[in-house]
């Protein structure tokens, strides 16, 4: 039978860049997905799933790329239990320091009905023949049984045996379709370690969806239950309702050690810089009321609450802010800071550029500082963002220019830079912005819908930056576009710029097929 003897310590798996990709929209580049890696190499993360090489040929040049970098990590890549598919990780993973190849194959009765054309022998078979190929090629791998919390659990138990017996190191029981309730799936997983024979060879895992709400709740079930691999994303992000979130599994469990009992290797103090990243690159915007990260998660409106926090933090706050690299005191730049002191801040904000890097985020600095009296992090966040992780665009803004206000028709006069060569021409429109966004349209030849068109200043004050996200639309592919700027209609039109750059890109890397765990 299983043992419930158990280290204290939860693996941080980290799926960012494979399940939270699969945002609707949420694509990066390489040179995004590069800066990403390493600060989560940074935060901590025990292993990082670079992706799914097999999907896409943009993805394996990605994952190759991450898994040269990271000297510390686990890179993981995923893989379907084919011998195309392993092999295909394994060629994007191979020279990583620590490789790791994530195998899957669904296991419930209802997949193996609609989905696989299976019966629970084949399922059996297939994991062995796929982790036993993958075991060839290295000795860490994972096997996940997808959609295991509708999975009948005996037969769970004996895919996970096989597996382990095959020569996986790690098992992973994923709520694929985020139907689990706490109890329930705590019950499920100790009855699995329980009752699998040779599961003290493995680290157990769970990989959890948001889509009742619960993905945190079922995952801090499950770790009291046995499991010490926790599969997350930054900020919850991922398909559908998104995935466990990272933030706050780890601060549960650092807040809650007396009652939990185990520890995770995360630098929390980089917890917020990494949300922020996430947010800038992908375009996600975080709720304001998110737990950890979320604008409000540490302000008191209530006269009662404020009092207390002045008094004692500890009267509503069960963390501080410091914890997670949100400073009561954060440092303000201007126009006279020099170089030293905004690398030094980078720094500290997590961001550690290189030379050349610096050379481009000071010179924009001095550009916003002409602009803004104060710059403060949001702002430096755009600018690393907007300045350093931006591939070599089809579509950039060389000019601007638009007429508007309550006895004109507003027009917008720009000029494009596509692939190199400068276009311009002039639109009208109902607004400035909608005259704008008909003059790229036109210059740039796109079929693409406007699907949503938001707002938000980046902090306060009448000369913040306007931050515009858009989402957009083109033969079924989706993307979404940031912008930033102290002018809101400049802010637009980059932010719209920079959605058609995603769709360009998302054309030139198609994705054969995602995976769902």
């Amino acid at each position: 039978m299983g043992s419930r003897k158990m280290s204290d310590r939860v693996i941080i798996f980290d799926t960012t860049l494979r399940d939270g990709e699969q945002s609707p929209g949420a694509s990066m580049n390489a040179a995004e997905k590069m800066r990403l890696a390493t600060q989560l190499e940074k935060l901590g993360v025990d292993v990082l799933e670079a992706g799914f090489p097999a999907s896409s040929e943009g993805d394996l040049k990605a994952v190759s790329m991450i898994a040269g970098k990271l000297e510390k990590t686990v890179v993981t890549a995923l893989a379907r239990t084919s011998k195309n598919d392993i092999d295909r990780a394994w060629q994007a993973i191979s020279h990583a320091a620590k490789p790791r190849i994530h195998t899957f194959i669904a296991t419930s009765d209802l997949h193996l009905e609609y989905k696989l054309k299976m019966n629970r022998e084949q399922v059996v078979d297939t994991a062995i023949q796929a982790v036993k190929y993958a075991k060839t090629l290295t000795d860490d791998v994972e096997f996940s049984a997808e959609d295991g919390s509708r999975s009948d659990r005996d037969f769970l138990c004996r895919v996970f045996e096989a597996a382990i017996a095959a020569g996986a190191t790690t098992v992973n029981l994923p709520d694929t379709v985020g139907y689990a309730v706490p109890e329930e799936f705590a019950d499920l997983v100790g009855y699995v370690i329980d009752h699998t024979p040779n599961i003290q060879k493995a680290v157990f895992s769970v990989h959890c969806h948001n889509d009742l709400g619960l993905a945190t709740a079922n995952t801090i079930a499950a770790i009291k239950a046995g499991a010490r691999q926790a599969e997350v994303t930054i900020n919850g992000i991922g398909e559908r309702a998104g995935n466990t979130s990272l933030e706050e599994v780890v601060m549960a469990l650092k807040t809650r050690a007396n009652f939990l009992s185990v520890v995770t290797g995360i630098q929390t103090e980089y917890i917020h810089p990494t949300s922020r990243l996430v947010s800038m690159i992908t375009g996600i915007m975080v709720q304001p009321n998110k737990a950890i990260v979320g604008a409000n998660a540490f302000a008191h409106e209530a006269g009662i609450h404020q009092d207390g926090v002045l008094k004692n933090p500890m009267t509503y706050e069960i963390m501080k802010p410091e914890s997670i690299g949100l400073s009561a005191n954060k440092l303000v730049l201007g126009k006279h800071s020099g170089r030293h002191a905004l690398h030094s801040h980078l720094k500290d904000i997590g961001y550690d550029l290189s030379k050349e890097e610096l050379d481009l985020v000071f010179e924009k600095f001095k550009e916003l500082a002409d602009k803004k009296k104060q710059i403060v992090d949001e702002d430096l966040e755009v600018i690393v963002t907007e300045g350093i992780l931006r591939t070599t665009d089809v579509f950039k803004l060389e000019y601007l220019h638009v007429t508007a206000g309550t006895t004109v028709l507003p027009m917008a006069s720009v000029k494009l830079s596509i692939n190199g060569r400068s276009v311009q021409s002039a639109e009208y429109g109902n607004g400035p912005i909608d005259a704008v966004y008909n003059t790229i349209a036109k210059l740039t030849g796109t079929d693409s819908e406007l699907l949503r068109f938001t707002i938000s200043a980046l902090t306060g004050g009448t000369d913040a930056q306007g931050e515009v996200t858009v989402r957009l639309r083109e033969n079924g592919l989706v993307s979404l576009g940031k912008g930033a700027n102290p002018d809101i209609i400049t802010a637009g039109a980059l932010a719209y710029i920079n959605g058609l750059n995603r769709l360009e890109y998302l054309k030139a890397n198609p994705i054969k097929e995602a995976a769902d765990l």
